[in-house]
């Protein structure tokens, strides 16, 4: 009887042990109470660091002549590496062919005293192990500073996977091979030191199409991104970059694609290459919520093909006619910034996973925020899918004040989705959260404000927008600087 007993206990003193080690390690742990983020430590950081940061840049009341530069590599690993972007693939995500190249494409900005290199790559996301590795690669081969590199993806969920350790990583990319960022990032690294180095006197010409009929919002009636916003810059001499930010996801392509794609961005740069003769890059907008409007046909692929060049049509007909101006103004922000504490909440409104779930699950306790000015046109990069609608409504807002804003995903660093705060405790009639909102939403119900107020931090730091009337014509460059003449009409 006595041994009986002493079984009984030890049973229940290992349950209670692995039910506390549960509830420790994994959860459920109620949902916090969020407090004002601006009294917080970690947001007094991110603002002092964000003005240091653009303190190094030398904005001045007058523009000064534009000079660009830009590269492409390919970035196309060798097949039997896993793919990045459906946990669902099969075969631990092993790629099983090439549809066609992936590509890492770099532009640089500079107005003779600051510049700004914009990196836009064929891949799920840019992890921060991989921008780390890129940094440190240009840092020994150029001036640039990890300021001055600014990340962004397409967002294909046909690239690269293994590119990260940690089990989100891994479910998302398959297993982690350190050749994988090893590789990458010497890519990115060479686009970005070509780029840099090709700079030559240009002028530049921007400009955004009302693109609403080609994207829908996948989660609620609600908002979409509708801006296809572009630049075309020209060197000396005539050679041009087309530069494109669009926000659907380029998920046309489902979990059965066992092949290497840039999906529709590659098919939209590839068209507007042949039909021009120019470079392109693809840069990943407001994708939360985003998804692309496109029309049937027989397969997939063939769709893909056939939305990548509506979108190319779509620009070119919009770009026949432009106004150039050689003169710019360029300055750039690059911050790792703190946040609030985990809240990923996969089952329910009222329950989080533990702390202890998001180190086991990979999610880094900081993320990345970045920005770019040329001319009147500010990039600001976010370290997450972040919503179209907070996208549109940003731009919306800093069009009243005079600037052209680009809110680009995935700085070098990946926080989940960015959804809007307002949305945050919506449940369906059933009373679940939506994906979005609660399994990717990693951060707690403030993370929209909080990082609103850290973008609008960079904006206003950027100094002001200059009038056109105001600012040197393309005669008055600088001596010795060649004015490219207007470009004729394609």
């Amino acid at each position: 009887m006595k041994i009986l007993k002493r079984i009984l206990l030890g049973l229940v003193v290992v349950i209670v042990l692995v039910v506390a080690l549960f509830l420790v390690c994994v959860g459920p742990w109620p949902v916090y109470t969020p407090s004002n983020f601006t009294e917080a430590e970690y947001y007094k950081t991110a603002v002092a660091a964000i003005r240091d940061n653009a303190a190094q840049s030398a904005l001045e009341d007058a523009p000064r002549q534009l000079k660009a530069g830009w590269a492409v590599r390919i970035m196309t690993p060798n097949v039997g590496v896993p793919m990045g972007g459906y946990g669902a693939r099969p075969d631990g995500k092993k790629s099983k062919g090439v549809r066609d190249e992936l590509k890492a494409r770099a532009i640089a900005f500079s107005d003779g005293v600051d510049t700004v290199v914009v990196l836009g790559a064929d891949m799920l996301i840019i992890p921060p192990n991989i921008a780390a590795m890129t940094v440190e690669q240009v840092a020994a081969k150029t001036p640039l500073t990890s300021n001055d590199i600014y990340f962004s993806a397409t967002h294909t969920h046909c690239g690269p996977g293994a590119f990260a350790p940690g089990l989100a990583s891994k479910i998302s990319g398959g297993a982690y091979d350190p050749a994988v960022p090893q590789f990458l990032s010497m890519t990115f690294a060479d686009a970005i030191v070509e780029a840099y180095n090709a700079m030559k006197p240009a002028q530049m010409a921007s400009g955004v199409i009302d693109a609403e009929a080609y994207i829908r919002n996948r989660t609620r009636q609600a908002p979409v991104d509708n801006n296809l916003n572009y630049m075309v810059v020209e060197q000396e001499g005539g050679r041009r970059c087309y530069v494109v930010r669009w926000s659907a996801h380029p998920t046309i392509f489902g979990t059965r694609m066992m092949e290497f794609s840039a999906e529709f961005p590659g098919e939209m740069m590839r068209y507007v290459e042949e039909q021009t003769g120019a470079n392109a890059m693809y840069l990943g907008g407001g994708l939360g919520s985003m998804s692309p409007r496109a029309a049937d046909a027989p397969t997939d692929s063939e769709k893909v093909a056939q939305y990548g060049r509506t979108l190319g049509q779509l620009l070119l007909e919009n770009t026949a006619q432009l106004e150039f101006m050689n003169y710019t103004e360029v300055a750039s922000v690059r911050v790792p910034v703190g946040v609030p504490a985990p809240q990923a909440r996969p089952l329910s409104p009222k329950w989080r996973l533990s702390p202890v779930a998001s180190r086991i699950l990979g999610v880094p306790p900081e993320g990345w925020i970045q920005g770019a000015r040329v001319g009147n046109t500010i990039l600001i990069g976010m370290p997450f899918d972040t919503s179209g609608e907070l996208t549109r409504e940003w731009r919306e807002q800093a069009a009243r004040e005079g600037w052209d804003l680009w809110v680009t995903s995935f700085a070098g660093a990946y926080l989940g989705y960015l959804s809007p705060d307002k949305y945050y405790y919506e449940v369906d009639d059933k009373g679940h959260l939506d994906y979005e909102t609660g399994l990717m939403s990693w951060l707690g119900p403030q993370s929209e404000a909080y990082f609103a107020t850290l973008m609008k931090e960079i904006i206003d730091n950027f100094g002001e927008p200059f009038q056109t009337a105001q600012a040197q014509p393309a005669a008055a460059a600088a001596p010795g600087d060649a004015v490219p003449a207007a470009a004729p009409a394609l």
